[in-house]
């Protein structure tokens, strides 16, 4: 084996998959076992979103997130747990009301979807770096308040995974780096193939890439039929991967996947180019992680 990437399992989302597979996992303890068994297939990190247990869609209740977070520690499976900040952020465009937004519109303030964060204390979280056209909503994060997220995320200790949804993206989380609101070698994600975000391509990662500081760790992961084609691709250039019922729900055309499927597919994908998986432990100590 020539190098060690990351792989994370993101492993349930917020979005309106539930109806489309029913391996998404839902209820606290469903995401807490299939956090588990991805990590025992070889995932490092888990990527965590809470849904409500009743409804299937999004929770930002902190008890969902506390068991979540329980049930993980309290098994005996090592993985670096890595909870959302970017909760909170749907704007759904109205006729009717175009100050406040239509049916589905969701907004936190910074605080607000800071809690989980704050209060459970995982070694990770993402922190999803500026507004975006995201398929008919609006993803919004405005500036002012990234630099508050920035700041609580700082104070708490947990590291924050930089997502970049467009190049703008890449450009703020620049700024907050040179604001000092980013400590140590910072961690950059490339989200890629989301409409209308930045391309699933070739030419789109590499100019991300080449963007970021020289100290700074960088992955990558594309939504859909691009995902696991993404995963050697940004291994081989030297980054990090993830996987996924969050951004992809299919193993192969007409195949509904699980999360521990996809992640031991990821693994084979990796293991054929000569790549090997961090544990949790060498990710910690490469990374700078507070640890469990």
């Amino acid at each position: 084996m020539s190098k060690k990437v990351l792989l994370t399992a993101a492993v349930t989302g917020a979005g309106d998959t539930i109806q489309k597979n029913p391996n998404v996992p839902v209820t606290p303890k469903e995401i807490a076992e299939s956090a588990i068994v991805s990590a025992k297939a070889g995932a490092t990190v888990a990527h965590v979103h809470a849904r409500d247990p009743k409804t299937g869609g999004i929770s930002h209740d902190i008890e969902h997130y506390r068991e979540i977070v329980d049930r993980i520690r309290d098994s005996e499976t090592d993985v670096i747990i890595n909870i959302t900040s970017g909760g909170g952020g749907d704007f759904i465009p109205s006729l009717d009301t175009p100050a406040a937004g239509g049916n589905g519109t969701d907004i936190q303030i910074p605080s607000e979807r800071h809690e989980p964060i704050g209060e459970l204390l995982p070694e990770m979280c993402t922190l999803d770096c500026g507004s975006t056209n995201f398929g008919d909503m609006i993803y919004m994060s405005p500036t002012e308040w990234l630099r508050e997220q920035a700041a609580l995320v700082q104070k708490s200790g947990v590291k924050p995974e930089l997502e970049c949804f467009d190049t703008g993206n890449v450009h703020f989380a620049n700024q907050l780096i040179k604001e000092g609101l980013i400590d140590n070698d910072p961690m950059f994600q490339f989200c890629l193939g989301i409409p209308w975000g930045a391309d699933a391509e070739l030419d789109t990662l590499l100019y991300m890439k080449g963007r970021i500081p020289e100290n700074a760790h960088w992955s990558a992961f594309s939504i859909g039929r691009n995902q696991l084609p993404m995963v050697t691709q940004a291994a081989q250039l030297g980054g990090n991967v993830r996987v996924g019922l969050e951004d992809n729900i299919y193993l192969k055309k007409g195949v509904l996947a699980t999360n521990e499927a996809l992640v031991d597919q990821a693994v084979n994908q990796l293991h054929a180019n000569n790549i090997e998986i961090m544990t949790p432990q060498e990710a910690r100590e490469a990374y700078n992680l507070r640890g469990k």
